[in-house]
Formats: C-alpha cells, sequence, structure tokens
C-alpha cells in the first residue's frame, strides 16, 4: 500500500507559505491618492505607509502584521507536514490548526478594509474605495474653508487573489481528509 498524502493540504501549504513570503513585498491592496501623495500598500503580515515620500508605519499595525506573519507562517508549515503524514494520531489536530489560518486573514483583511473605509467615511464625510477611482473632495473644516478634491485609486494585488487561492486549497483539505479516513482498510 503506498504512502498517503493530501495533495490539496500539501498545494495549500506551499501556497500558504508562498504568500507569506511574497506579501512582504507585494502588497494585497493599494490605496493612491493624488499623484503619490499618499500611498497606502497593505497585507496582513506587512502595511506600509507614504506621505509625500516619507515612509511610516503604526505600531499596532505593526504589531497585527507579525502576529499575523506568525499565524499564518504556522499554519502553512503545520498543513505541509499534516498533508505528508495524514494518517498520523496528530495529523487530526494540525490540520484543524493550519486549514482556518488563511480563511480568517484573508477574512479579517477584507473586513478590517470595510471598517476603515466605514470609519473615515463617518468621522471625515469622504470616501476611500475599495476598488476602482474615485475624486473625493476633503471636508472643509479640515481644509481651513478650501475646496479641495483629490483622485483616490485603490485595487486589490495579484497576492490577494494568490491568498484566495491558498484559502480554497486548504478548506479543500479539510474536506478531502474525510475521504482519506474512509478509504483506510478495517
Amino acid at each position: 500500500m503506498g504512502t498517503k498524502i493530501n495533495w490539496f493540504g500539501l498545494a495549500g501549504g506551499i501556497t500558504t507559505v508562498a504568500v507569506v513570503i511574497i506579501s512582504i513585498f507585494v502588497p494585497w491592496w493599494q490605496l493612491i491618492v493624488g499623484n503619490n501623495l499618499v500611498i497606502t500598500s497593505a497585507s496582513p503580515v506587512n502595511t506600509s505607509f507614504n506621505f509625500v515620500g516619507n515612509h511610516f508605519s503604526i505600531p499596532l499595525i505593526l504589531a497585527l502584521n507579525i502576529a499575523s506573519f506568525v499565524s499564518l507562517t504556522a499554519g502553512g508549515i503545520a498543513m505541509l507536514i499534516y498533508s505528508v503524514k495524514p494518517d498520523k494520531p496528530y495529523s487530526k489536530r494540525l490540520l484543524e490548526f493550519s486549514y482556518k489560518k488563511p480563511l480568517y486573514s484573508v477574512l479579517l483583511f477584507v473586513v478590517g478594509l470595510f471598517l476603515i473605509a466605514f470609519l473615515v467615511k463617518s468621522l471625515f464625510s469622504f470616501d476611500v474605495p475599495l476598488i476602482g477611482a474615485t475624486i473625493s473632495t476633503l471636508p472643509s473644516d479640515i481644509t481651513s474653508g478650501l475646496v479641495i478634491r483629490v483622485l483616490m485609486l485603490a485595487e486589490f494585488q495579484w497576492p490577494f487573489y494568490l491568498a484566495t487561492i491558498a484559502t480554497g486549497l486548504c478548506i479543500a483539505a479539510r474536506f478531502y481528509q474525510n475521504k482519506l479516513v474512509s478509504t483506510e482498510p478495517i
């Protein structure tokens, strides 16, 4: 009898680890305000802000990025270990730990973007697009009565879609585990 491998889990683990590495350098989502006046590049593992050429980070977001980095990396590695040894006694715990990590990252990232856009709209009365371009008028109380309109361009980058694929593969690994277990001889 051949060695069992959860191929969905193997692909999901490799893709998850790849997403973590790629996301350090390429954001999942980017917002450009004006002619590169403000650039926000965001992913669960690396978020950066650029205001008129000056880079800065926010300590709370940096801490969340580090936690997400550790969580996604651990999930990807656990999925890889599980995938090549799906019939070991500890494998089910590895699978239960790992298959949700990409899903939580994608969901929390998207919910976070919606929440930030909602808060900006509520507090500052201007729209921040999540996808596409818009021209926003800054509130007059912020601009000392001047009417200032800025072009905002937002888009999801390809690592976001790769993370979505990793999510699907990891969920498929969870369902495929039932098939692996049901084909074991009694």
